[in-house]
């Protein structure tokens, strides 16, 4: 799904672009651009808005999912527990001010119960090595949140073509910063589900030896 929805991206940038365009066409001469052009940009603006949403949507659910597989495989792993309870798995993103550090933790506790040999290299949990890459995904996921929020609150209304011509824009800086992301949060998903892996193939052939 994250995937997927960096494909929806590209796709609704390319409306962007197309969108952003026509405008300035229409300001540089209103003659040049026909009404049905326009009308058929609003439309598939839209469209694209609407597609975003529905699968940013499902993209989220889906990690969800994950992340709570994730975590239960985790706590199999480590024998020690982790720094912030199951419920925070949901309600650490939607919390504010806990929201900028709860999920990062929640996904160290994970990375690191779920690395062969990081427990035995720190001991517990709260004092363990973090991961470079859960740092570049986390800060990632945290320049896209806050730029993207500014730039609703700034252009959500915008009825002049100027804002109109700006907010295509933005929202392509916004969906190149949205791909990025989610490139690193399907690392970190393929990281820990590898660790995970080799984690039970060893548990598993350890059984096997000593029957």
């Amino acid at each position: 799904m994250l995937a997927v929805d960096s494909a929806v991206c590209v796709f609704a940038s390319a409306i962007d672009a197309q969108r952003a365009a026509l405008v300035d066409r229409f300001l540089a001469d209103t003659d040049s651009v026909p009404i049905g052009d326009l009308e058929t940009s609003d439309a598939l603006y839209g469209l694209s808005g609407l597609v975003e949403t529905v699968v940013y949507v499902a993209t989220a659910v889906m990690f969800l999912v994950w992340l709570f597989r994730a975590r239960a495989n985790a706590e199999t792993l480590s024998p020690w527990p982790h720094r912030r309870a199951r419920p925070w798995l949901i309600f650490g993103w939607i919390v504010p001010i806990v929201s900028f550090w709860f999920p990062k933790q929640i996904v160290d506790d994970i990375w690191t119960s779920s690395k062969p040999g990081a427990i035995e290299e720190t001991g517990n949990l709260a004092t363990a090595r973090r991961s470079g890459l859960v740092w570049a995904w986390w800060l990632a996921w945290l320049v896209t949140t806050l730029a993207t929020r500014v730039v609703n609150r700034r252009y959500a209304n915008a009825e002049e073509l100027p804002d109109i011509r700006d907010a295509a824009v933005f929202d392509i800086v916004g969906n190149v910063l949205t791909i990025g992301t989610a490139v690193l949060a399907i690392a970190v998903v393929l990281a820990i589900t590898r660790f995970q892996e080799e984690r039970r193939q060893s548990a598993a052939w350890g059984w096997i030896h000593a029957a």
